[in-house]
């Protein structure tokens, strides 16, 4: 994949966008970031978390950016706008990691954060098709460029297919009866909306759905998103890529959404840690508080690990 450097421009006003950056104390409290000289943030997003990061960098410090979804790079050229020399930002996935570390001649990295899930702007948008509240095309892909969608997906994978998606990404307990139900349904048309699959995910799951906690569509469009956008096969392969960069005493920071991605962080860490690379800072993960979860509901699934380089 290609690497796209956007420089931010100048801006006085700040961005209006509604993004509560989940967790941040707990990472400014954590990293020691006004000793750090080099700080990636693999998720940049809105720039709502980057923009505290920014405040308790040193002046001299640089500040990475980086994401695959560039509709969100407008967003933090007005959050950010102020700090433009002491930010770079690139249009890129995780494993472009080190290509984007080598763009800028960067041998080392201070401080990682990987802030996982998706975005307010992105759930927000109808168009993007990322949420069952809201009805849009079936689409699901962080990087509009990137070739398959959600749609893609519904529509053409075997009922097999599509239930093994859903069992693996979505551990949801109906995987079997909604990936038949999806399948009968397009057999009259192709499922096109995310109302028309959320409507089909409820039939499916009928009744039982009055017993959960959660929305019936929840844990189905959550396995879409993801294989959609490969998130867990990016998430290992650029936190591999993310160690050898770190400097002695430096630290990286995952922020996990769901019991998948955080598997993954606590092996990786654990696995370095026997391998005398990494120490883990975080022997539990770290929770959102209950002030948070009063002041940003969506932050209550929210888990943070830190390990530090010896």
């Amino acid at each position: 994949m290609s690497v796209l450097t956007i420089q931010p421009a100048f801006n006085d006003q700040m961005a209006e966008v509604n993004h509560y950056p989940v967790m941040h104390r707990q990472i400014l409290e954590s990293l020691d970031l006004q000793n750090r000289k080099v700080v990636v943030d693999c998720t940049v997003g809105a720039g709502a978390l980057a923009q505290k990061v920014l405040s308790q960098m040193s002046p001299e410090a640089l500040f990475v950016g980086m994401d695959k979804d560039e509709d969100t790079f407008e967003l933090v050229r007005k959050r950010l706008g102020k700090a433009e020399e002491r930010i770079q930002l690139f249009k890129a996935d995780f494993t472009d990691l080190d290509k984007v570390l080598e763009d800028l001649d960067i041998k080392e990295v201070d401080t990682f954060i990987f802030d996982l899930g998706i975005s307010t702007p992105q759930l927000s948008n109808p168009e993007r098709g990322f949420s069952f509240l809201k009805d849009g095309p079936l689409d699901m892909r962080m990087d509009k460029n990137a070739f398959v969608s959600a749609y893609d997906l519904v529509n053409n994978l075997s009922e097999r297919e599509l239930a093994n998606i859903f069992r693996k990404f979505g551990e949801e307990r109906h995987y079997r009866k909604v990936a038949n139900f999806l399948v009968r349904a397009r057999k009259n048309k192709p499922i096109a909306t995310t109302a028309e699959l959320t409507n089909i995910i409820t039939d499916a799951i009928g009744t039982r759905y009055r017993d959960l906690k959660i929305h019936p569509a929840t844990r189905v469009f959550q396995s879409l998103r993801i294989a959609v956008n490969r998130e867990l096969t990016a998430l290992e392969e650029g936190l591999k890529k993310a160690i050898p960069f770190l400097s002695a005493g430096a630290r990286i920071a995952v922020i996990s959404f769901h019991s998948l991605e955080d598997r993954i962080v606590k092996h990786t860490f654990r696995d370095y840690a026997q391998e005398d690379i990494l120490k883990i800072i975080t022997k539990k993960p770290l929770l959102p508080d209950d002030e948070e979860i009063r002041e940003n509901p969506a932050s209550r699934s929210a888990k943070l690990r830190i390990a530090e380089k010896i």
